[in-house]
């Protein structure tokens, strides 16, 4: 129905606005250290009330989320392609693909889209992707599969052996979060691949399927030769080593000397509260002091800012760009929305607390790493400790697909209730 008549424009074009602003700031509410779930959910609410006036505003609301199509934004890409799905309107939908094609970097906001909207709107759209003769479509099919955790089979299969590697590295990603354990082989095979995303997803996919030979030790290197993926392969390696092993590993960074903050990041994963005072020591380091209070909020399930244990930064220090125009440093703050914490207050705290962990056990917010405690967590924890339960539940059920913490939080909800 069109309501172009009945609508205020500049009301329409701020919802517009404001959809695809939310979604870039949902993109990294995912990842952050401060959002549970009902954070999530709150913000996917304000979300879908911009959306939903976009719908109210029929051909309107569509020729506002087209003309932003221009700033060739992936948040723009969202709303468009969240309008056009639920439409079923082809046209409007290969308006979008067109966008996607011209400017392959939002196809992110296309995915979110995939991801947002019912299943029963991606009907017989997902299909044709994935058989389509562009590899850019074919990651995106695969992609939507995987965002609903539903198996593309056969073009799962063929997709693991595409010649394109952006394709190949995203349907090797999705073996490991479905569970596909019977392509395992097939990811062995790809350890070596010369296209380091290639390569890494083939190792983590296959640890997460149940390897601890080759692809542990692909993990591994990765780690130690630093890379882009140094984080996420330290996400899953370190949860699945031996405490010592993983404790010579950190070491290795350690004495590499730049890559103490690494460390620090890793201790957390491991788990072991053998690490603490170490972290505490950290803490008294501006530049990591952040970091270190995050990974002893991991293994000891402390609250820094609910518990009071919060510190204050030194008056000449500053994190992340700031406001002369003369800074060369332009990298967002990564602790950003992390408290800063006092090492003399968790160090007390500690002490006072230290008779209920024991070193050699892994911790993960305050208990150890059993399904019930990551059950829990999906529930109740903060989007990093929810993003860690996740993987520990598929490493403990490789059989079993691996949890989805960024999508919808009412979906999320449904899926834990």
């Amino acid at each position: 129905m069109d309501l172009t008549h009945s609508v205020i424009p500049h009301i329409v074009d701020q919802h517009a606005e404001e959809a695809a602003f939310l979604w870039h700031l949902r993109s990294h509410a995912v990842h952050a250290p401060h959002y549970n779930l009902k954070d999530l959910a709150k913000l996917d609410n304000r979300v879908e009330a911009h959306i939903d006036g976009l719908r109210i505003a029929g051909d309107y609301g569509w020729q506002a989320c087209c003309h932003n199509l221009e700033r060739k934004e992936p948040g723009e890409v969202f709303a468009a392609g969240l309008l056009a799905l639920e439409g079923n309107d082809i046209d409007r939908i290969n308006t979008v693909y067109q966008a996607v094609e011209e400017t392959p970097e939002t196809l992110t906001g296309l995915v979110s889209a995939f991801g947002w909207v019912e299943p029963k709107s991606l009907q017989g759209k997902v299909s044709g992707l994935l058989i389509s003769a562009n590899p850019l479509w074919r990651q995106a099919g695969i992609t939507a599969c995987a965002i609903h955790r539903v198996d593309p089979g056969k073009y799962l299969d063929q997709a693991v052996q595409d010649d394109n590697p952006q394709l190949r590295a995203r349907a090797l990603r999705t073996a490991g979060e479905l569970g596909r354990s019977d392509l395992k082989s097939a990811l062995l095979e790809q350890l070596n691949n010369p296209d380091i995303a290639v390569g890494f997803w083939a190792a983590w996919a296959a640890v997460l399927l149940g390897d601890r030979g080759r692809a542990l030790t692909s993990l591994q290197n990765k780690i130690i030769e630093g890379s882009d993926f140094s984080l996420k392969a330290m996400q899953l390696a370190l949860r699945v080593l031996d405490l010592q092993q993983a404790k010579e590993l950190l070491k290795t960074l350690v004495q590499s000397g730049d890559r103490t903050r690494e460390a620090v990041t890793g201790a957390g994963i491991a788990g072991d509260p053998s690490y603490i005072p170490w972290l505490i020591k950290q803490m008294e380091l501006p530049e990591l002091a952040r970091a270190a209070g995050e990974s002893f909020s991991f293994i000891s399930g402390a609250d820094i800012a609910y518990e009071d244990l919060e510190g204050e930064f030194p008056e000449d220090f500053a994190a992340g760009p700031t406001e002369n125009p003369e800074d060369e440093e332009v990298a967002m703050d990564q602790d950003d929305d992390l408290p800063c914490p006092n090492p003399t207050l968790i160090e007390r705290w500690w002490k006072q607390h230290q008779q209920n962990f024991k070193p050699g056990v892994r911790y993960l917010s305050g208990k150890p790493v059993s399904e019930s405690q990551c059950r829990n967590l999906l529930k109740t924890g903060k989007q990093r400790q929810r993003q860690a339960a996740a993987l520990e539940l598929a490493l403990i059920r490789p059989e079993q697909p691996l949890f989805e913490t960024r999508a919808m939080g009412k979906r999320q909800q449904q899926w834990l209730s």
